[in-house]
C-alpha cells in the first residue's frame, strides 16, 4: 500500500508527537482530538519541537511551514477522509476506549487500510478480534517522538505478513529504528521498565533509601540518564500503574504486583511531572 494520508487519533503528547514525525516527512496528517484546547496545546507543541530541530539545524523554516501545513485537527468523526490509509490510535490506555473508537472507524474508513495502536501494553490480538485482524498492528513509538528512534511493531496473531512488512517499511522511512515483537503483555520495553519502575518505588516504600538516592544509584552506577522514580514521574504514574495492571493480570504473576505507594500516589491525584507532583514537585 502506497501511504499518503494518515489519521492520528489523540492530540496528546504521543498524539501530537506522531503526527509531528510524519508530517515533518511530508504524510498528510488528520488529528482527531474532540478537546479544543488539546489541540491548541498540541499545536503549539509541534509548533515548539519544530523550532527545536530549527535552532539545532536539524531541519529549516521551509521544513516547518511544510510540516504545519500537512496537519489539520478535527474534532468529529464526521470530518474524518475516510481513504486515510493508516489510522494511528494513541488514545489513553483503557481497552474499552481504545475498543469502541476502532469499532466506530471501523465503519468509516476504507476497508483496505491499516489500523494501529500506539498502546504500551494492551493485547494487540485483543484489540483487534472485532476489527480487521489482518490489517491490525501495533506501533509502539516513544516518548518524546521527534527524539527516540525506537519504534516496537507488535504483531497480533492474525496480522499479515503484508501489514506487518508495510508499517515496518513504514517506520524505516519516518527514520525510526523498528523492532519487531510478538503479542505479549508489556511487549518487550515496558515489560523490562516497569518491573523495574516498581522495584524502585518498593525499595523508596520499604525505606531502603530516599528517592534521590534511588535515582542516584541508577545514574551513577547503571548509566541511565534518569533515575526510574523522575522516569515515571515523566512517564505519569498512572500510566505505569496501567501498565502494572496490564502485566499483573495478563501474566497472573505476582512478581508484576503493583507496589502500594504507586497506588495511592495515583489515588491521591500525584501523577508527576502532568500534575505538578509525583516522587518529585516540579
Amino acid at each position: 500500500m502506497n501511504i499518503k494520508n494518515i489519521l492520528v487519533c489523540g492530540a496528546g503528547t504521543m498524539g501530537n508527537g506522531i503526527a509531528h514525525v510524519f508530517a515533518l516527512n511530508n504524510f498528510k496528517i488528520q488529528i482527531l482530538e474532540l478537546s479544543e484546547e488539546i489541540c491548541h496545546r498540541a499545536y503549539l507543541n509541534i509548533s515548539s519541537n519544530l523550532d527545536r530541530q530549527i535552532k539545532k539545524s536539524f531541519i529549516t523554516d521551509k521544513d516547518k511551514e511544510t510540516a504545519l501545513s500537512n496537519i489539520s485537527f478535527i474534532r468529529d468523526v464526521s470530518e474524518i477522509n475516510p481513504r486515510s490509509n493508516l489510522v494511528i490510535e494513541a488514545i489513553p490506555e483503557n481497552l474499552d476506549a481504545k475498543l469502541n473508537l476502532f469499532i466506530k472507524l471501523d465503519k468509516i474508513i476504507q476497508k483496505d487500510s491499516i489500523f494501529a495502536s500506539n498502546t504500551s501494553a494492551i493485547s494487540i490480538t485483543n484489540l483487534s478480534n472485532q476489527i480487521r485482524p489482518e490489517k491490525f498492528l501495533g506501533m509502539h513509538f516513544m516518548n518524546p517522538v521527534p527524539v527516540i528512534k525506537l519504534v516496537e511493531i507488535i504483531k497480533g496473531y492474525s496480522t499479515s505478513e503484508d501489514t506487518y512488512k508495510t508499517i515496518f517499511d513504514l517506520a524505516i522511512q519516518i527514520g525510526k529504528e523498528p523492532v519487531t515483537v510478538n503479542d505479549y503483555p508489556g511487549f518487550i520495553s515496558n515489560r523490562i521498565l516497569m518491573p523495574m519502575i516498581n522495584e524502585a518505588i518498593f525499595a523508596l516504600y520499604e525505606n531502603v533509601a530516599t528517592c534521590e538516592d534511588i535515582d542516584k544509584v541508577m545514574k551513577l552506577g547503571m548509566n541511565h540518564p534518569m533515575g526510574p522514580l523522575q522516569l515515571a514521574d515523566f512517564i505519569g504514574l498512572d500510566v505505569c500503574l496501567d501498565i502494572m495492571y496490564v502485566l499483573y493480570d495478563g501474566f497472573n504473576d505476582v512478581k508484576y504486583r503493583p507496589c502500594p505507594l504507586l497506588k495511592k500516589l495515583v489515588a491521591a491525584g500525584k501523577l508527576g511531572k502532568k500534575s505538578g507532583e509525583g516522587f518529585y514537585k516540579y
